[in-house]
């Protein structure tokens, strides 16, 4: 394996196997092939509660437990944390259990004029993660599925929701977006920033499984001179949710 002894990012080793394999933690347990996999927090046990879900196992980190709920033969429902690296150690887990199809639905911060709540459907995501290195060689973009983005532009706009189809910059660090780099983001043609999408298209490419994923507008850096919070996009969590879970009982 080729050693790159500057930037430990650029040492990608191809080797499908690792030392720790995804799934150790769940042996034996087989998942329904579609997961609706939302970035909606605990809307995600409200509407297992709600809708009385049982749990067909779970996928444990230090810090929390994340189950996976049964919605029908076909699909499953998981909560995706926050962040690059556990979302794609949550995927991956999903994947070794048998899922091969991920719809994940998430906020995003606004760096162009668009107002909370739109929704948003990336073409290709910026690596500025650590994450997806480990699983595709270096490069400064990845593709989003088109495939998947075709069942979820269908499924919204059969929703008659207004879609924005723009690329997005995935970075780690959410408080070192600064000015210039959010200018330099959007000359290259990203219209928002999040902080997972381009780990989980590499993990899924990798682990070759199909993934796709729509944003709605939470805060805006579209000024650089007054950050706007706005109301985090807490509007569009449930719905957000809803809308994963009709994408992927629709891509089965």
């Amino acid at each position: 394996m080729p050693i790159n002894r500057d930037v430990p990012l650029l040492e990608y080793d191809p080797n499908p196997r690792a030392v720790l394999e995804p799934g150790h933690d769940g042996p034996g347990l087989r998942l329904p092939e579609s997961c609706a996999f939302p970035f909606v927090g605990d809307c995600v046990r409200d509407y297992a509660r709600a809708h009385d879900l049982p749990v067909l196992g779970e996928c444990v980190t230090i810090t929390k437990r994340y189950p996976v709920y049964r919605v029908s033969d076909a699909v499953c429902l998981c909560e995706a944390p926050m962040g690059a690296p556990v979302a794609a150690c949550v995927m991956d887990f999903l994947l070794a259990c048998g899922v091969r199809r991920v719809v994940a639905a998430g906020s995003c911060g606004a760096l162009i004029d668009l107002p909370e709540n739109a929704f948003v459907l990336p073409g290709r995501a910026l690596r500025d993660e650590g994450t997806s290195f480990h699983y595709l060689p270096a490069s400064r973009w990845i593709d989003l599925d088109a495939d998947a983005r075709g069942h979820i532009k269908r499924a919204l706009t059969a929703e008659g929701l207004a879609l924005i189809e723009t690329d997005t910059w995935t970075t780690d660090a959410i408080h070192r977006e600064t000015r210039d780099k959010i200018a330099s983001r959007r000359a290259e043609g990203c219209g928002v920033v999040e902080m997972e999408c381009a780990a989980l298209a590499a993990v899924a490419s990798f682990r070759g499984a199909k993934f796709g994923q729509f944003l709605f507008t939470a805060d805006s850096l579209a000024n650089a001179n007054a950050y706007d919070a706005r109301d985090w996009g807490a509007a569009s969590l449930m719905p957000a949710l809803t809308l994963c879970l009709k994408i992927a009982e629709a891509w089965t």
